[in-house]
């Protein structure tokens, strides 16, 4: 098939577009390699695409629709994986203005041009942080996420709600992924194990807010590439069970669906720290501080619905993340 993926520099989006050319599909990457953070790690994994013949690359913002519907309209792609985002919890506190364009402004024109395309199916980035000040654990996609803690997670919420309306008014098929922690070699350097290891290899304290009593589903990336490749080869239709008086937010009846993607496996920070320290051969100096405004305090996925309707659920284990982390930290950085 013929591929967008948007955020094809990006950590997860890099990695899926390798496993799509790796299967024989034509990839279409856009990303506009901003300075979130580092551009020249951006730059590395764009490169690993680079050397595949179906790749194809446009150094565009999804918020320049024009920029957009020129792409989608030359190229004409059979799917959509949208990828592309504003990331980051904290740092919608500090920039909202950058949320509202990427993930608001950009995913408006991410439905526009799948409209205007006859697109199959749209795969899009959600978060496990939409789950926001709920407290009844595992998180299942089957409840309600009307209280986020933040505007990154009021954002990713509302992308669902958008593209649950582009189903019902233009018979669009779009599945929503809550992603759930994610980890690995190639990962972004504002995420906790990133920065952890950055810090503790140059002896210096490691931030572990909420005093190190945080629980995190943490995913590994190979682990998310899987059930994003298997939801896109299975494009959503409409649920003929959905009932209009006893809603479902994770199905409707229209080409809508939404999955959790995590390990379901909740792992405390502190035992994530212990396993760093080992693979490392370092003592963390840790700084314990209170629970940051935006955060949650713990994330526990419920993947029985990607379990039975896609046959699949991740597997890697922490320790075996963490090793192949640290691997290619020690590679890539020379440390």
């Amino acid at each position: 098939m013929r591929i967008v993926v948007t955020g094809a520099a990006g950590f997860i989006g890099s990695f899926t577009s390798l496993a799509l050319l790796d299967r024989g599909d034509e990839v279409i990457g856009i990303d506009n390699l901003n300075d979130y953070y580092d551009v020249a790690l951006k730059e590395a994994r764009l490169s690993r695409l680079t050397a595949h013949d179906g790749f194809s690359f446009h150094r565009i913002d999804i918020a320049d629709a024009q920029a957009m519907h020129m792409v989608f309209e030359r190229d004409k792609p059979d799917r959509i994986i949208h990828l592309a985002a504003q990331a980051g919890v904290r740092y919608s506190l500090e920039n909202p203005q950058a949320y509202i364009d990427a993930n608001v402004t950009g995913f408006v024109n991410i439905l526009e041009c799948a409209r205007h395309t006859g697109t199959q199916h749209l795969v899009f980035a959600s978060t496990s942080s939409v789950y926001g000040a709920n407290t009844n654990m595992p998180f299942s996609e089957h409840r309600s996420v009307d209280h986020p803690l933040s505007l990154y997670a009021a954002t990713k919420k509302s992308n669902e709600l958008m593209a649950h309306t582009y189903s019902h008014l233009f018979a669009l098929p779009c599945t929503g992924l809550r992603f759930f922690t994610v980890y690995g070699p190639w990962g972004r350097p504002d995420m906790a194990l990133f920065l952890f290891t950055r810090k503790m290899l140059a002896g210096e304290p490691i931030d572990v807010f909420n005093y190190g009593h945080h629980k995190r589903d943490f995913t590994y990336v190979d682990d998310i590439v899987e059930g994003v490749v298997r939801v896109l080869d299975q494009p959503a239709v409409a649920d003929d069970a959905w009932m209009s008086d006893a809603p479902d937010p994770a199905s409707s009846s229209v080409p809508y669906r939404l999955y959790n993607i995590g390990s379901n496996n909740p792992v405390d920070l502190t035992r994530y720290i212990d396993i760093l320290e080992q693979e490392l051969g370092v003592r963390a100096q840790r700084n314990l501080l209170p629970l940051q405004p935006g955060d949650v305090p713990d994330t526990y996925a419920d993947v029985t619905d990607l379990a039975e309707n896609l046959g699949y659920k991740p597997a890697t284990t922490v320790e075996t993340g963490i090793h192949n982390f640290v691997t290619w930290y020690r590679e890539y950085y020379r440390v």
